[in-house]
């Protein structure tokens, strides 16, 4: 199995986990879980990605990494109105929508300013790199502070 899908699926246990507290930012950038439903096999597939909040929404970056093909989550949204995202504790319901052209650039300011890494990333390839706004829809659970049991529950176990 590649390093890097091992690193996803670790990433990913430990954002679930702790909520957000470990994984919620790597290298200094947030990071959200989307989930979305694989076009062809109806499976449920988890991401961590890189997210900025501007205008409302939660902005992700279909940029597999500059590479000349969109990311698989890129074409499984597409077949879907909707997709699971989690930050931090909380997890929800967003729908989606790519930028509209003509803020493309207001958009592509915020995510460098935030991800220095899109600045290469937009020069690696010739596709137009979509940048998807998720808005939050339904709440699925409510945030749960992570606190440790009182000291009676832990003398007790």
């Amino acid at each position: 199995m590649p390093n890097w899908i091992v690193f996803t699926r670790a990433h990913c246990a430990l954002y679930r986990g702790t909520r957000g507290l470990i994984g919620g930012r790597l290298l200094g950038i947030q990071m959200l879980l989307l989930t979305t439903k694989g076009r062809k096999t109806g499976r449920a597939r988890t991401l961590p990605l890189a997210y900025v909040e501007f205008k409302g929404d939660l902005v992700i970056v279909a940029s597999n990494g500059g590479s000349p093909k969109p990311p698989a989550w890129w074409l499984n949204i597409q077949a879907a109105r909707s997709v699971q995202v989690q930050v931090g504790g909380e997890r929800f319901e967003a729908t989606w929508q790519t930028a509209p052209a003509d803020q493309r650039m207001e958009y592509w300011r915020k995510l460098q300013a935030s991800i220095p890494a899109y600045r290469i990333y937009r020069v690696r390839t010739e596709r137009e790199i979509p940048i998807v706004l998720l808005r939050r829809q339904k709440p699925g659970w409510e945030t749960v502070p992570l606190v440790s049991a009182p000291a009676e529950s832990r003398a007790r176990a």
